[in-house]
Parts: C-alpha cells; structure tokens; sequence
C-alpha cells in the first residue's frame, strides 16, 4: 500500500482541519514525528496568529510551534486538501437550541473534502458524533463523485480524547482508539497513529470507535449526575457530601470517586449523552437512564441560583440589585476554555433575576461571542480587595489554582464555594457557604 509507505518514511502530507482545542495538539504531535502539517481553519485570525508563530490557547505555548516552523502551514485555503495523504477532521459537533446533534460543521466541512477528494488519500473524523456518521452520513457525501471508500479512498474513525491541561496525560500518552470503514482502511489510520502514540486501539468498525467516546463521556456524565443527586439529598439531610466522597474513596475496590459541582462543561461530557439520545429514538429506544442524568446535571446551574438567594437573604438582601462576583468562567480549573462552562449559565441566571454580576478569571480576560449566550460581554475585573469589599457575594464556580484563596476570604462578604476549594485549601471560615 504506497500510502503505509508514505506514512511510515514520514513522506506523508498530513492535513487537519480544524485548529482548536483538538487540532492544534495532533498538529504538534505529528510535526514532532518529522511530518509536514498542513492547518486548516476557516478563522483567518487564528491562522494569521499561527503564521506568526503564535498559539492562542493559553495551555499550548508558542514556543511549541515556532520549534517546528518549518514544517507547518497553517491556511484559510482548503484547496490544498488535494494535496495531502491524510486528513483530520477535527471540528466542533455542538448541540442545537433543542439539545439535538447541530452536524453542520461535520457535513459543511465533509463537503469541502469531497470537492477536493484525490485517490489513495486517507480520511479520518475525530470529532465526538453518533454512532453512523462516518460510515453512513460522511461517506455518502464523500463518494457523490464516484470514488469509493475502502477502494479508492480510506475512510475511519478515531475519536479525540484531549484533556485540556492535564498534566499527566498527552496526546501521545493516552491510548488512541481506531476503527475503520474496511481492513485496509483501519490499517491505513492504525499506521497514521502508530507514528505519534504510544498505543492504539483497533476495533472492529467505525460504529464501535463512535459508541466508544459516547460510553466514556457518558459513564462520567452519569456518575457526575448521581453524586449531584447525592449532594442535594445530603444537604436538606445536613450531611457533608465532600466528607462522605472523601471517606468513600478509602474503599481499595468498587468505588470510583466523582465530585459534585454547579453543572457540566466543557465540549464533551454535557453533549455526547444528547447524541445517543437522539440517535437511539431511529431505533425506537429511549435511553432513560442517560436523559435522567442530563436532566439533574441541567438542573444544577438553577440550584446555585437558589443558593445564592438563600444566602444573601440571611444578610437581608435580595437578588434583584446585588453585586454579584463569579470567580472562574472556564468550564475546568486552569484552562482558558469556556465552552459549556456552568458559569455561563449562571451568570445568565443571575442577570434575569437583576443581580448586578461581574466576574474574575485569570485565565479568560474576556466574556463575549458565545454561540448560546449572545447577550453576555463582560471582561475580567482585577481581583483587588475594594472589588471583593464591595461585592454582596462571591460566588466561586471554577477552583483556579491562581485564586488566592485566604486574600478572597479575608475581604469577601460572604461566599459560596461550589467546589470545596477553599476548604480544600485549609481555609474554614463562617463567610463560607456551599453549594
């Protein structure tokens, strides 16, 4: 096969679209392998920053890619996807107003491959989807002009499994899984990945690598709605759900610890259940035990809403004209990443209810542009001790490791902690309240 030739002496021209929180990690990966990369992005901004040699995710240093210069080219031309070997579709798959799988990236983007689709070349989706749309939805679209997967072209499925920041884990560290439209098309993406991971995962069909990602995010979305539901029986039972985790955990077997918090985020874990979900309603199933889960993990925002309003009655406040503080708007601790991020929500929450609300986060200076929440454009207040004295509540949302925690409880009012940091951080004081 010339194209396992190609891959395996690094002649291969690897193209990926989509230069986000997915992309640009296996951009870097596989110039480290000595291939030459080719980003594809329809954001002229972020290709004019890359060009420059500068990353725009705080996570991902510059210095990452101006190691490599010479051998990535980041373009708003998608006319050169005739000249690549492979290519990565790494592109968003969000939910619609409705919670419903919004495939118009996928599609839009498959579309554009398809006109510039040469012989040989391999095609592999990593963006988290229902089982099917590889090889039913994307390689309809991909064969309109008569060539054939599995014959002319390769077609698989390897779904992304970032962890944005995490310190233990990389894209060549964590284990890839691969499955492929035919044999020689999964042989074809196994090669591919081999030359940048430690280990990838063959399975049987594309459908399986799909159902995978969804298992994953789902197991973690169903354990996180339990111990939610946890929570809001032990607090009207006023027991410490954060003691009872903690002394759970010493259990050696058959337990595995999931922390509570104010909602779901992130690209992955509030989204992924919905696609079962609507996909298994073709198949005349319900997945109640996934739809439950959604709804408790929904349903979170809306109870540190109802917090907040307890809390700030005991100080004889009202919500309607409080000055509202959220720590943290990104959707996981030290990341720049908004996406899905509970405190969006919230922040919505609070704003219909007339709370005057500011917020301060390190590592996200700005608050604006986003897909569901148009009406929110804020910046990053600086965390002095005038804006905490003059903040009603402080309300922590995501626990930065920045935060300086005893300089937020000495001059907060009162706050409430919806991740245990401050304890966590040896700080007890009556001004702490959970939530």
């Amino acid at each position: 096969m010339d194209l396992i030739k190609k891959i395996r002496s690094r002649k291969a021209n690897i193209g990926i679209i989509g230069l986000g929180y997915v992309g640009l990690p296996l951009v870097i990966e596989f110039c480290k392998a000595d291939f030459h990369v080719t980003g594809f992005d329809v954001d002229k901004r972020k290709v004019d920053l890359l060009k420059k040699g500068k990353s725009y995710i705080k996570h991902i240093k510059s210095s990452q890619f101006t190691a490599h210069a010479s051998r990535f080219t980041p373009t708003t031309d998608f006319a050169n996807l005739k000249k690549m070997d492979c290519i990565i579709l790494c592109v968003p798959t969000p939910l619609d107003k409705n919670r419903e799988p919004d495939m118009t990236y996928v599609f839009s983007t498959t579309r554009t491959v398809a006109q510039h689709l040469q012989k040989g070349q391999l095609i592999v989706l990593e963006s988290t989807t229902y089982p099917g749309t590889t090889d039913e939805d994307m390689r309809k679209i991909l064969e309109e002009k008569g060539l054939k997967a599995g014959k002319d072209f390769f077609l698989a499925y390897s779904p992304e499994r970032e962890d944005p920041n995490n310190k233990n884990f990389s894209v060549r560290t964590i284990p890839k899984v691969v499955g492929g439209y035919t044999k020689k098309c999964l042989v074809a993406a196994k090669a591919l990945y081999d030359t940048i991971v430690e280990k990838t995962v063959p399975v049987s069909s594309t459908k399986v690598a799909e159902a995978t990602k969804l298992l994953e995010n789902i197991y973690r979305a169903v354990n996180i709605a339990l111990v939610n539901e946890m929570k809001l029986l032990f607090e009207r039972m006023g027991i410490d759900v954060w003691e009872v985790i903690e002394a759970s955990k010493t259990k050696p077997f058959g337990f595995q610890a999931f922390y509570p918090g104010p909602g779901l985020g992130g690209h992955c874990i509030p989204i992924d259940p919905f696609y079962l979900t609507w996909k298994a309603r073709e198949y005349d199933f319900r997945t109640r035990f996934i739809e439950l889960a959604g709804e408790i993990n929904t349903n979170m925002p809306y109870h540190v809403l109802q917090n907040v309003e307890l809390v700030l009655n005991r100080f004889k406040k009202a919500l309607n004209g409080s000055k509202i503080l959220v720590l943290g708007v990104a959707y996981k601790k030290d990341v720049d990443d908004k996406r899905g991020s509970p405190a969006l929500r919230i922040i919505q929450l609070l704003k219909t209810h007339g709370a005057k609300v500011q917020y301060h986060d390190p590592h996200v200076p700005f608050c604006r542009d986003l897909r569901h929440y148009p009406d929110i454009d804020m910046r990053s207040l600086k965390l002095t001790k005038e804006v905490l004295k003059n903040s009603d509540l402080v309300l922590l949302v995501t626990d930065h490791s920045a935060f300086d925690y005893p300089f937020i409880e000495r001059y907060a009012k009162c706050i409430i902690d919806t991740r245990n940091a401050f304890r966590k951080n040896g700080i007890n004081s009556r001004k702490l309240f959970n939530a």
